[in-house]
């Protein structure tokens, strides 16, 4: 979606990672890098580049997944490093849950709670319908996510709206540089 509106995206998945969680050691602190030499080091370059970022997760137990909130906690070494990383870009959230109402708004907040405490815009899609993000109902099914008509509508909302921000960030910078 993103793409056909002429945005760059790159798409990191947790799926086959080896991301270990982060022991809140202060090693970050003190090196301003993680001692977990993994897969995280995939991710940080691509976050550090952004000028956007889209986290989407499985509901589990009516909040982020485990592997969603490791990659959120293990950002600590990058902000240990640049505080200012993520600072303005805008970000926005996706939920799949296999319930209608199975903690896809509960996930959003964790992930909006990550962006506010690290400098990101939170977009969300707005009143009437898609009030934190994008939500999907599942149903337990692939199948059934693709045939999610409501999430579908929650999705345009959002992401209708976060790429009017990240337009108005490209061209506030573009004039800056002028």
């Amino acid at each position: 979606m993103l793409e056909k509106m002429g945005f760059e995206t790159e798409l990191f998945t947790v799926r086959g990672k080896n991301i270990g969680f982060c022991q809140h050691c202060d090693y970050c602190l003190r090196n301003k890098e993680c001692k977990l030499k993994d897969d995280m080091y995939i991710l940080y370059p691509l976050l550090r580049k952004t000028e956007a970022l889209v986290i989407a997760t499985p509901v589990y137990n009516g909040g982020v997944s485990a592997q969603t909130k490791t990659v959120m906690d293990r950002c600590r070494a990058l902000f240990a490093d640049d505080r200012n990383v993520l600072r303005y870009k805008a970000g926005m959230a996706i939920a799949v849950g296999g319930d209608r109402a199975g903690g896809q708004e509960l996930a959003i907040q964790q992930i909006m709670t990550f962006y506010v405490l690290n400098g990101v815009i939170p977009v969300s899609g707005g009143p009437f319908g898609a009030n934190l993000g994008a939500t999907f109902w599942s149903k337990d099914t692939l199948k059934d996510v693709k045939q999610d008509e409501e999430g579908f509508k929650t999705l345009k909302k959002t992401v209708k709206r976060f790429s009017d921000l990240v337009k108005h960030n490209e061209i506030k910078k573009r004039a800056q540089s002028v």
